[in-house]
C-alpha cells in the first residue's frame, strides 16, 4: 500500500500590512520634505475699459517697438535699452497720464522685451503689450 502524504491545504500568506505602512510613511516623508518651485512670470493686469478710454483721449501713448533684430525704437527713434527709462520719464514729466505700449516682433528676444518692460516700470509708466505688425518687422 502506498502511503499518501497529506498535503497541507493551507497556503502561506504574505502579510502586506507592514509593507503598506512603510509605503505610506515614505509618501508622507517625501511630501513633507519636497520643495516646490514657484516660477516667476509677468503680472499683466488689464485696465478697466472706461479708464483706458480716458487715458487715450487725454494723452498720446509712448510707442516702444522691438523688431526681429532686437533693435528698440521709442516713438520711431532708435534708442538703447539703457536710455528707455530716461526717455519714458521725460515723456511722463510732460504728461503724467501717458501710458507705454510695447510692440514686439515674433522673432524678438524675450530677454530684450523683459529689459524694456523693466525700464518702463522703473520709470513709473503704465504698460501695455501688443504684437508688431508683419510689415513693420522688416
Amino acid at each position: 500500500m502506498r502511503r499518501r502524504s497529506r498535503v497541507n491545504e493551507e497556503e502561506a500568506e504574505v502579510n502586506m500590512t507592514p509593507m503598506l505602512d512603510i509605503v505610506f510613511i515614505m509618501l508622507i516623508f517625501f511630501i513633507v520634505t519636497a520643495t516646490f518651485v514657484r516660477e516667476t512670470g509677468f503680472d499683466v493686469s488689464r485696465p478697466d475699459p472706461n479708464q483706458e478710454e480716458q487715458q487715450t483721449k487725454s494723452a498720446r501713448p509712448i510707442l516702444i517697438q522691438i523688431n526681429a533684430q532686437n533693435e528698440i525704437f521709442l516713438d520711431r527713434r532708435r534708442v538703447d535699452v539703457r536710455s528707455v527709462q530716461a526717455n519714458v520719464q521725460k515723456r511722463l514729466a510732460e504728461d503724467p497720464n501717458t501710458a507705454a505700449i510695447i510692440q514686439t516682433a515674433r522673432k524678438a528676444s524675450t530677454g530684450t522685451m523683459a529689459q524694456v518692460m523693466d525700464q518702463v516700470r522703473l520709470a513709473g509708466a503704465g504698460l501695455s503689450l501688443a504684437p508688431l505688425a508683419e510689415d513693420a518687422e522688416q
